[in-house]
């Protein structure tokens, strides 16, 4: 049996970056990723999801859905929650 690299299942899966389905499958991931880093940062701070809330006028659910999925978390949003939510700094890259 041939092992295959992430990248190649990838590829043959959801064909080559630059193609729709692929930039999909990338973008969604890089959303679970900020979700995946505002719980931790979330629980490093000893912060329940609805103490957090609470900072920044949100409910729970609210953060549960951020933290589970990124995707619809608006730019003023995520730096409510970093900021004044957590007292962090948000800085964004872009690369082209």
């Amino acid at each position: 049996m041939e092992t295959k690299t992430w990248k190649e299942i990838k590829d043959n899966v959801y064909g080559k970056k630059g193609t729709p389905r692929r930039d999909k499958l990338e973008r969604e991931f890089e959303s679970f990723k900020v979700g995946l880093m505002l719980k931790k940062a979330r629980e490093e701070k000893q912060l329940t999801q609805e103490q957090l809330g609470n900072r920044i006028d949100k409910k729970r659910t609210y953060i549960s859905r951020v933290e589970n999925d990124g995707s619809n978390l608006t730019l003023k949003t995520l730096y409510e929650i970093v900021e004044k939510g957590l007292g962090g700094k948000v800085k964004i890259q872009i690369d082209i």
